[in-house]
């Protein structure tokens, strides 16, 4: 989170106005209510904010929101790139091995189904005939 006071930093120097500590408490309170900040911090921070007198100082105090992660919300699931290579891989997946094993042994089931066919068909056909009353 930054504020308007961190562009000017090369301007550390440069006396910081009301509205910039304002503007800087407000947003160490947000930070304190996305969980950055414990209470204790966020009073000191906060203090430290109002004594600033320059940019410099502002961008000291409040340089603790640009480093810290909010903490991860247990109700959120997280869109991670495991998460989304999972996704791809569970519907890639399955398709791909059914298209490699009948392109790799497809001919060959069809190959034996031919064959067990000709050899049912043409057993019948060459079978010697039977003698007997139901023949």
């Amino acid at each position: 989170m930054a504020g308007p006071w961190e562009q000017m930093e090369h301007h550390g120097l440069m006396r910081a106005s009301d509205a910039d500590r304002e503007r800087a408490a407000s947003a160490l309170e947000a930070g304190y209510q996305q969980g950055l900040l414990g209470p204790a911090e966020l009073r000191a921070r906060t203090r430290q904010v109002r004594a600033s007198r320059t940019y410099a100082e502002l961008t000291a105090a409040t340089a603790v929101l640009a480093s810290r992660l909010p903490p991860a919300d247990p109700a959120v699931r997280r869109i991670t790139p495991k998460v989304v290579a999972g996704s791809a891989c569970a519907v890639v997946l399955p398709p791909a091995i059914v298209a490699a094993f009948l392109t790799y042994y497809g001919g060959f089931i069809i190959l034996c189904l031919v064959a067990c066919a000709g050899l049912v068909v043409s057993g019948n056909l060459m079978a010697p005939p039977r003698s007997g009353p139901f023949s």
